[in-house]
């Protein structure tokens, strides 16, 4: 797997993984009781904590990235690679 291949797969993951992520321990202003007044959505979180769900994307990103390499490492599934014109 050349390193381009890597790049790509793991940030596929990683933003599979963030929109998996995204709605753990949310809490919206509609559900906190809170009035968003006109014009805001009750829908919004009222603390998203983006950096921890950030952290907690990569990691599992690390390790779901990790176990595919190892299985295109193996041999298990081969990746094709692109004639060396392109």
């Amino acid at each position: 797997m050349s390193a381009f291949t890597s790049v790509a797969m793991f940030l596929t993951i990683w933003w599979t993984v963030l929109f998996a992520v995204l709605p753990w321990g949310t809490v919206t202003h509609a559900e906190a009781g809170i009035d968003k007044g006109d014009g805001g959505d009750p829908g919004a979180p009222v603390d998203p904590k983006l950096k921890q769900k950030f952290l907690i994307t990569t990691g599992i990103s690390i390790v779901v990235f990790g176990i595919v390499w190892l299985v295109v490492w193996s041999g298990v599934i081969k990746l094709p690679s692109l004639p060396s014109g392109y």
